[in-house]
C-alpha cells in the first residue's frame, strides 16, 4: 500500500478550491493512489516529462511515484486550464 504525501505548496493550491471540489479531489486521491497509482495516472509529456497527472472533474492532480519507498508525492493541484502555467 502506498502512502500519500503532499508538498507544502499544495496547501496553498487547495485554498482557492471550493469545499465540494476539495472533498472530491481528496476522495479520488485516497481511493486511487493508495493501491496502485500507476494504474490511474497518466504521464506528463514533453518538457513536463517525469510527473504524472490525475484528472478529477475540472482539476488536475500532479504527482510523482517513488516505487521503492511506496510513496505518492502530490506536487500540485489546480484547475486544468491553469495547472501547466
Amino acid at each position: 500500500m502506498f502512502s500519500i504525501e503532499y508538498l507544502e505548496s499544495v496547501i496553498d493550491d487547495l485554498e482557492s478550491i471550493s469545499k465540494a471540489d476539495k472533498q472530491r479531489i481528496r476522495k479520488a486521491i485516497e481511493a486511487k493512489f493508495a493501491s496502485n497509482p500507476v494504474e490511474f495516472g497518466k504521464p506528463l509529456q514533453y518538457s513536463l516529462k517525469g510527473p504524472r497527472r490525475l484528472r478529477v472533474g475540472d482539476y488536475c492532480v500532479i504527482f510523482q511515484i517513488d516505487a521503492e519507498q511506496m510513496i505518492v508525492l502530490i506536487v500540485k493541484i489546480g484547475h486544468r486550464r491553469e495547472i501547466y502555467d
